[in-house]
């Protein structure tokens, strides 16, 4: 990925104080791959930052709200 393209995909996540664009299929298999680990009895870790929605802290709270159902 080029430079530019980076600066642009920042600038349009900036100034990560809400949820630019919410990735609800991101959000899905993310919530699908913790379930299929703690399924099998491991322990599941997802990494979260806030170029992919725009506000990390509000993201985890959306998968968490997915996962209790």
């Amino acid at each position: 990925m080029s430079w530019f393209v980076r600066q642009r995909q920042k600038k349009r996540a900036e100034p990560y104080t809400m949820i630019g664009e919410a990735l609800s299929q991101m959000r899905k298999e993310a919530v699908q791959l913790v379930q299929q680990a703690v399924g099998a009895g491991r322990r599941a870790y997802v990494l979260v930052n806030n170029r992919a929605e725009g506000n990390a802290p509000l993201s985890v709270e959306g998968l968490v709200g997915m996962l209790r159902g």
